[in-house]
């Protein structure tokens, strides 16, 4: 769910049409007293383990495909834009962003200051992605939105629905609607030179969160290989 992807989720500010659909009821999100984050490169990207639970993982994966995936496409940078293949939902959704927010985020985020200013909330637009086999998000960077009243994103927030988990054996990493666990689907940061500064794996109900905008590293979601990613 990226306030976004192939079962994530993700905050931040790409382009496209918002679709006007949400579900009578989300799924209850707890609220984690103990998150705790791992930096991957000083403050602009971090992961934290187990924002969601893994039964608040499916149940978000469930209430998505009862809304209906709608399949993404673009053609890569030859049409002047990344390359582009997988399922998505986007909707407007205030509420559930400021749930996803009062959840543990807001504490995490009282040390991280941006140019002098505190984060205060998530961007409403939030979308969910499924990546099935072969399928991917070729390298692009995530933009910042200007969401009025003196408010703009900085931050790109991502919360991996179904993959791996650092606390279960491998055959309990499976995807919701899938017998097969997930393999694939990192997402990759690269720095000068095409080097790679860091590659995330999908973890079932971990975010990463990377910093957007001018400052924003060229990322991409690489190829399922077996399984769903959401």
């Amino acid at each position: 769910m990226r306030e976004r992807r192939g079962g994530e989720v993700e905050g931040e500010g790409e382009r496209d049409v918002t679709m006007e659909k949400s579900v009578t009821q989300w799924p209850v999100i707890k609220t984690k007293g103990n998150l705790q984050i791992t930096r991957l490169k000083d403050n602009d990207l971090f992961t934290v383990q187990n924002f969601f639970t893994s039964s608040e993982s499916k149940s978000f994966i469930k209430a998505a495909e009862s809304l209906g995936f709608v399949h993404q496409g673009s053609l890569g940078p030859a049409k002047g834009e990344a390359f582009r293949d997988n399922d998505r939902i986007s909707l407007n959704d205030p509420i559930l962003a400021e749930t996803i927010w009062k959840s543990g985020l807001n504490k995490l985020f009282n040390d991280i200051k941006i140019r002098g200013k505190v984060a205060v909330g998530l961007n409403p637009n939030i979308r969910f992605y499924r990546y099935k086999v072969g399928q991917h998000f070729g390298r692009h960077i995530d933009e910042s939105i200007d969401l009025g009243v003196g408010k703009r994103t900085h931050y790109t927030l991502l919360i991996y629905l179904s993959g791996g988990s650092v606390s279960k054996a491998k055959n309990d990493a499976k995807s919701l609607g899938s017998s097969e666990p997930l393999i694939g689907g990192e997402t990759v940061f690269y720095g000068s030179r095409n080097s790679v500064v860091a590659k995330v794996a999908p973890a079932e109900g971990m975010a990463l969160l990377h910093i957007h905008g001018d400052k924003c590293m060229l990322h991409e979601a690489q190829n399922v290989t077996k399984g769903i990613k959401f």
